[in-house]
């Protein structure tokens, strides 16, 4: 724009009323230039120069109202206070309900896993609902020599492998190209010294030790109170008596269907001697441990297995974050 062609106040005594009218008509009424210029009999090219003037001048303040803003202000506080090495929150509409909320995280889930996973690589699923949904949503990406293996068993009384978990697992398979290793165990034995004795089979000590060598676990935490029920918790894979023992010992939730009660410990209830997941020690060594929730009704599991050092990743929408955060910061009072 040439220099003559800028409005000048010298000239224009009334230029700062003209350049805050038209401001109110363009950004108050959403009127376009070309009106504006009809209805204060102006050329279109004296109502840009005004509103040019009225914007350079701090005349009008132009705010973009960023959701995410405040979501990034809440994962800082999430790796400070629970010492993780990443955090993602994402944002939701609160009234939509946690149906939605768990689609939206699972999306955001499935979308971070593609930047992440990469050939040579073994990635442990525990499965579940929220996993379900996550396989869900993914998009293909082609690699080589990657395993998917299975965390935890999934048979019940009615069947050692069930197709809940056995798709789940050949479903993220397929989408990466991997090889996939199910574990066609029980959830829960019925005897620990079933679970002994299998555990010293070859084949069952090889599927261990590939356990043992993931560079990304991808899980949720159950909680018998969540308002989209735990999969272990709704699926018929605990008797009544194995509710009574795990209340009584304490327990507050479970990765992996291994329990574990409000300060992160775990190694003394009685019916992780019977369960067919890892040792939650071995999330505390996997380079990307990234638990996904979804739902206030997991904020006492959560906050659980935080205590425990059970993940060093989470993605987590915005409401239970910011729950998780109260709770927290009520304790410390």
């Amino acid at each position: 724009m040439q220099a003559e062609d800028q409005p000048n106040p010298n000239e224009e005594p009334d230029l700062l009323t003209n350049a805050i009218t038209v401001a109110r008509l363009y950004y108050y009424q959403q009127m376009t230039t070309t009106d504006i210029a009809r209805e204060l009999d102006l050329s279109r090219s004296k109502v840009s120069r005004l509103l040019s003037y009225a914007r350079d001048n701090g005349l009008v303040e132009i705010r973009i109202h960023d959701p995410r803003e405040h979501a990034r202000q809440l994962e800082s506080q999430l790796r400070s206070r629970f010492g993780l090495a990443r955090a993602q929150v994402v944002s939701v509409p609160e009234m939509a309900g946690e149906t939605e909320w768990l689609q939206r995280v699972a999306s955001h889930a499935a979308a971070y896993l593609n930047t992440i996973v990469a050939s040579h690589m073994v990635i442990g699923i525990a499965w579940g609902n929220t996993v379900n949904e996550i396989v869900a949503r993914l998009t293909p990406k082609a690699t080589v020599n990657v395993d998917v293996v299975q965390l935890n068993g999934s048979g019940n009384t009615l069947s050692m492998a069930t197709a809940f978990s056995s798709e789940i697992i050949m479903r993220f398979a397929a989408n990466y190209d991997a090889r996939p290793q199910p574990f066609p165990v029980p959830a829960f034995f019925e005897f620990a010294e079933t679970r002994t004795a299998l555990w010293r089979e070859r084949s069952v000590r090889a599927l261990l030790a590939l356990q043992q060598r993931c560079d990304i676990a991808l899980f949720s935490v159950g909680a018998p109170s969540a308002g989209v029920p735990s999969h272990v918790h709704s699926g018929g894979y605990l008797e009544p008596q194995d509710i009574e023992s795990v209340t009584a010992d304490g327990a507050v939730g479970d990765i992996a269907t291994v329990f574990f009660r409000a300060d992160g410990s775990y190694e003394d209830i009685a019916l992780n001697a019977r369960t067919s997941g890892p040792d939650l020690a071995l999330f505390r060594s996997v380079k990307h441990a990234i638990c996904v929730v979804s739902g206030t009704g997991k904020v006492a599991s959560l906050r659980a297995a935080l205590r425990g050092g059970f993940m060093n990743e989470l993605i987590i929408d915005e409401p239970t974050a910011r729950l998780l955060l109260a709770q927290a910061s009520a304790e410390e009072r």
